[in-house]
């Protein structure tokens, strides 16, 4: 079967399926949906059909985005829009079994949007929603729409027809297609993808490589691997894509252990690929062979950088060496090599299924398109997002995210992984693009944003990040083995009320030589984390040194938990779930805190926030 044929047959099966007279239930079953229970969800409606004698096609799909409703279930009835529903229990797909798919009651209260031309009274349209409203989805326009472990739902959504647009061109005519678009790499750095495929094609080798780097190791960022789950045929055709413009026989995936559904899905893929002829030799009759590799990663932070992940896939110790040569002249097995990650294939295809013209409909001047951002932290609406670049902070935080959790005051976010930067309220109108973040200390990364209100203390979010970057260094190079352990060392002491004068200009000069020394760019952006807290919130630094006093009663070496007399009426809750038994009291009395056993757990005041609220932090000097 040729490919025209293929996309025929696989447009008219989908079509058959969302527009049949059967109902489909799509239900959202990426990690962020298994987690709150999908699998569950899932066995409910099938159980539910079958005791009321009802057909219809129950199908797992990938992650819309809206992580903080998961699980998502979406059902299809003829005449009728997509309907989306939230936070669905078993108890409610049993009612959506008999009210809607039987007795065509659609449960407007329950639903939270609908997708399509027609319209149902009461339910506003997905798009339409304050969430979503904002967004434009490029890259994720499939997520959460079609089967991820279906190639032919892909092929259906004009998958493929890049490559085989590709495939019509010659290789410097694809680069150059990429070039007009002004893609820049997604990893973090920015650099323009075209730029580092010629240089590639430069080195005038006769076997270059391509690397698809999915080590997403940043805290809080989940972009790479939801796309993997959700649509991983999107990120496979901007491979295949990229290889036939570099000249690449073979390539490789990089992707983490620690990511198993997108593991499966992407093997899965693979072996579709090959069963239709879009692997192996003569690729759709093009005369082009090329062949994927699966290389999983033990979760060391430092291989997501290219010489680092190179060593790996060689089965030597992840490290990274100096540069140049860079990796486009010598790099797997000392051949040249294009390392791009995830998202920047998945725009890739999305480029040669269009045109580039269309790709530069969004973003800015110097930062084309859109780019997809995991959204976690103390904002409401959780989750992954695609905007165009160019939209500030505050509409992603605002608008999209809601707001501040239980409407509390904003403090700072902190963007561009853990060697990222902390940016405060002041910073807000910051355009999310690679040359503003730049000039604000920060840097785009991969695209996690973590949002931090007023209770969250930022010299301990500092250590927190340091933290995991010593923990993650590689130790090959001095500077950023022991500068980041002085570092960490120096924020220990100031978070435990040992902090002296002289304490943040010695962090700033460490800062400086790691920067300045570090042989890969994980050493030389690890620093970020201290120098934007201190430029931005130097005043809780003082507060720690200056007065042992910790702004936000959160570094549990300078702050006592304590009983409120007045509010305490000796409900024994916190008595009885105190682990080391520093409560004492007894019923209907007033309890009492041992500063001297208290480990400041924070269990105490969990439980009675939401009964009395008789138990607060306070400064312990």
């Amino acid at each position: 079967m040729n490919f025209n044929e293929l996309f025929k047959e696989s447009v008219e099966e989908y079509d058959s399926l969302i527009s049949g007279a059967t109902p489909v239930i799509l239900v959202g079953s990426a990690t962020c949906g298994k987690s709150a229970g999908a699998q569950e969800i899932s066995a409910a409606f099938k159980a539910e059909l079958e005791e009321r004698n009802v057909v219809a096609e129950v199908i797992d799909v990938g992650c819309i985005g809206l992580c903080y409703l998961e699980p998502i279930v979406t059902i299809i009835k003829k005449g009728m829009p997509a309907i989306f529903y939230g936070n669905v229990t078993s108890k409610q797909a049993k009612q959506l079994v008999n009210d809607y798919i039987i007795d065509n009651n659609p449960m407007i209260e329950s639903a939270l949007g609908t997708f399509g031309d027609k319209q149902v009274e009461g339910i506003p349209k997905l798009f339409d929603i304050p969430v979503m409203k904002p967004q434009i989805r490029r890259i994720l326009r499939n997520c959460g729409f079609i089967d991820p472990d279906n190639i032919k739902h892909y092929i259906a959504m004009k998958g493929y027809n890049g490559l085989k647009n590709a495939l019509d061109l010659k290789p410097e005519e694809v680069i150059e297609k990429v070039k007009l678009s002004g893609l820049r790499g997604r990893g973090g750095a920015g650099f323009p993808t075209w730029m580092k495929w010629q240089f590639c094609v430069d080195s005038k080798e006769d076997d270059n490589y391509l690397i698809c780097n999915a080590d997403e190791g940043d805290p809080g960022a989940f972009m790479n691997r939801s796309l993997l789950e959700s649509d991983p045929h999107s990120v496979l055709e901007g491979i295949l894509i990229a290889a036939y413009a570099i000249g690449a026989n073979e390539g490789y995936i990089y992707c983490r252990a620690e990511y198993p559904l997108a593991l499966e899905r992407l093997k899965h893929a693979i072996s579709e690929m090959k069963r239709l002829g879009f692997l192996g030799e003569n690729i759709l009759g093009s005369g082009f062979n090329f062949d994927i590799k699966i290389k999983e990663g033990a979760g060391a932070f430092v291989c997501g950088e290219e010489t680092a992940l190179i060593a790996s896939i060689e089965g030597k110790r992840g490290m990274p060496r100096t540069r140049p040569p860079f990796p486009t002249t010598s790099g797997l097995w000392g051949k040249p090599t294009v390392i791009n990650n995830v998202e920047t294939m998945a725009s890739v295809s999305l480029i040669m299924q269009a045109e580039p013209e269309e790709f530069v409909e969004h973003g800015t001047e110097d930062s084309k398109g859109t780019k997809t951002f995991s959204l976690v932290g103390n904002v409401k609406n959780t989750g992954l997002i695609e905007v165009p670049l160019g939209t500030t902070l505050r509409q992603v935080i605002n608008e999209i995210g809601g707001g501040i959790v239980n409407d509390g005051v904003f403090k700072a976010v902190q963007i561009g992984g853990p060697s990222g930067g902390c940016i405060p309220e002041s910073y807000l109108n910051t355009r999310i693009d690679y040359d503003s973040l730049t000039m604000a200390g920060a840097i785009m990364g991969s695209g996690g944003l973590v949002v931090m209100d007023q209770n969250s203390c930022m010299v301990d979010v500092a250590h927190y990040f340091l933290e995991f970057i010593q923990n993650e260094s590689c130790g090959k190079c001095v500077p950023c083995r022991l500068g980041t352990k002085q570092m960490l060392d120096i924020l220990t002491d100031i978070t435990n009320g040992k902090g002296k004068s002289g304490d943040i200009d010695l962090l700033l000069e460490l800062a400086g030589g790691v920067k300045d020394g570090s042989l890969c760019g994980l050493g030389q952006t690890s620093p970020n984390p201290i120098l934007t807290t201190i430029k931005y919130f130097k005043n809780e630094y003082d507060a720690h040194i200056n007065e042992k006093r910790c702004p936000a009663l959160l570094c549990k070496e300078l702050i006592n938990y304590q009983v409120i007399e007045e509010k305490c009426k000796g409900c024994m809750l916190c008595f009885k779930s105190c682990p080391v038994g520093a409560i004492s009291g007894s019923k209907k009395e007033i309890h009492n805190i041992d500063t001297n056993k208290c480990i400041k757990c924070g269990t105490c005041i969990e439980l009675c926030s939401g009964t009395y609220s008789a138990i607060e932090r306070v400064s312990k000097y």
